[in-house]
Order: structure tokens, then sequence, then C-alpha cells
């Protein structure tokens, strides 16, 4: 993954694993992330969507962990944000009559979802509330 985006998330995630009973607003977490709120908005529906993350409108509105931080693991917000595959992209058009160019994706494809196993597999042992631990 090539982006910001698994960062800009475990930094909402963390942000509101931090403050549990506060409802955290689009702005204030856009401010720690030093980001557009616009951006964050972006983010937290998607962490929505996967269930991560509740939100109310309003002026008493905002986001909220949706679980506890101990029962939320950082390979759910990996999952949710992934949008590349974590070693890269395949050539879109390698040569069919090459040996090796006809045959190429089918085999970085297997060593793409072995590694994609193993980072999930790895984050799947790290809670949200280990993590953000670590900032108290």
């Amino acid at each position: 993954m090539n982006n910001t985006r698994f960062a800009t998330a475990v930094h909402i995630m963390t942000l509101l694993a931090d403050s549990p009973q506060n409802w955290l607003t689009s702005d204030w977490i856009a401010g720690s992330i030093n980001i557009n709120p616009a951006m964050v908005r972006k983010e937290l529906s998607i962490l929505r969507e996967a269930g991560l993350v509740v939100s109310r409108q309003g002026k008493e509105g905002g986001s909220q962990l949706a679980r506890n931080a101990e029962d939320i693991s950082i390979s759910e917000i990996y999952s949710a944000v992934k949008n590349t595959e974590v070693l890269g992209k395949k050539n879109q058009n390698p040569n069919p009559v090459c040996t090796i160019g006809r045959d190429i994706n089918n085999h970085l494809n297997n060593l793409f979802v072995e590694t994609d196993d193993l980072v999930l597999k790895f984050l799947g042992n790290k809670s949200l509330k280990e993590f953000s631990d670590q900032f108290n």
C-alpha cells in the first residue's frame, strides 16, 4: 500500500480509542492528522461501513468506536482501507510469447496472496488498544 490511507485510518482509530466516551468531530480529528476534514470524513465513512466506527450528525455529533478498542484488531483497520496489494501492482500486459511473460502474473498472484496473508496474520495479533496504549 503506497499511500497514507492505512496510516490515516490507524490515526483516526487511535484518537477514537483514546477518547472512548467522546464524540470526536472530523474537524478535531483532522487537526491532529493535519489533513482536510473532508478526507477524514471519507475515511470515517469507510470505517463505518466496516463496522469499526459509529457516527452521529448534528451539533453534538461526531464519531466513536463501534466496539471496545481491545476487540478491534489492526488487521480489521487494514482490511477496511486496503486498496492495493502490499507488493504493488502486477504488469498489465506481459509478453504472452515469452515463457516468463505468459505465466508471471499467475506466479506473482500467489506471491501477493501469501504476502497479504502474512500481513493480515501479523496485524491480526495486535489490538487497537495495544497500539493506542503506546501513547499514554
